[in-house]
């Protein structure tokens, strides 16, 4: 049986503990505040994170260093016969492309999944790949089935401020103050490489419908699975979990019986949207997993 290695970044939602009892290598996004260099979830916690940025601190995000990638597939190969590589989007990251480009010397041993996932979606690529290994499957072949799959996963996400967004020059400072002034909550979305515009909505509780019926629109009419019994449910929020409780609990009713897997927002997605925001997804089962 073919041995291969998993590998994702922290983008993915991804704990190390969690790693660990995954048996997956999680990279951790790296993050520099004024002169410094942070890991996420290595000397960065979500609470130092947001304590940071509602101090309005100076943060941006990066990619991993090529030597910490390098290194460990490096490692992995002395006892893996190959690696799948689930970076985040390219879409929204260069780390996608870096990561292609590395792997071009390592003569088909590294394999770097272009799925375009974020989030929770990106986990379930993560879980998605450790399933097909023990199936036995090649790193090549994992690569080009979650590929394949690649547009099989839709995610909405409402924000609840556009300081953020506007500080990454996301949207043009008229815009953030008009937004503002209205009392604005916009929901993106994910479909596919980049994060866009769905619509906005004068409440929490409008742009909770919002993607709450987005996203049965998609289970009846992009998946064709009304019931959504191909399909798995996902919530994602930053900071905030009491009101992401609150959401999973409207989230059920208005998917009776769907088991629901409910994450935080990775923070390199948080760095750029804020504290407060709530996300809804699905990523399809892979048939070659279904029962």
């Amino acid at each position: 049986m073919s041995r291969v290695a998993v590998v994702s970044d922290s983008n993915s939602g991804i704990t190390q503990s969690q790693a660990k009892e995954l048996g997956v290598t999680i990279l951790p996004m790296p993050f520099i505040v004024g002169d410094k260099t942070y890991y996420e979830d290595i000397d960065l916690t979500q609470a130092e994170f947001y304590q940071m940025l509602s101090e309005r601190a100076d943060i941006s995000t990066s990619m991993p260093l090529v030597g910490n990638v390098t290194d460990t597939w490096d490692e992995l190969l002395k006892t893996y016969d190959g690696i799948v590589h689930i970076p985040m989007s390219s879409g929204l990251s260069g780390s996608c492309e870096t990561a292609r480009m590395l792997a071009q010397d390592y003569d088909g041993r590294v394999q770097v999944v272009n799925n375009q996932r974020i989030s929770v979606t990106q986990r379930q690529s993560v879980l998605d790949a450790l399933a097909l290994a023990r199936q036995g499957r090649t790193a090549e072949e994992i690569r080009q089935i979650l590929e394949r799959e690649k547009m099989q996963s839709s995610i909405y996400i409402m924000v609840d401020t556009l300081y953020y967004l506007k500080k990454g020059g996301r949207i043009t400072p008229a815009a953030a103050a008009l937004g503002s002034l209205l009392k604005l909550k916009p929901v993106l979305q994910i479909q596919g490489e980049k994060l866009d515009a769905f619509a906005k909505a004068r409440t929490v509780k409008q742009a909770k419908n919002l993607m709450i019926e987005a996203m049965k629109n998609d289970f009846r009419n992009r998946f064709q699975d009304p019931e959504g019994e191909h399909l798995y449910l996902e919530l994602a929020y930053t900071y905030d979990l009491e009101a992401a409780e609150v959401f999973k609990k409207e989230v059920q009713a208005a998917f009776p019986g769907k088991e629901i897997q409910m994450d935080p927002l990775s923070l390199s997605v948080s760095c750029h949207i804020g504290p407060g925001a709530l996300a809804v997804a699905c990523s399809a089962r892979i048939p070659e997993l279904e029962d």
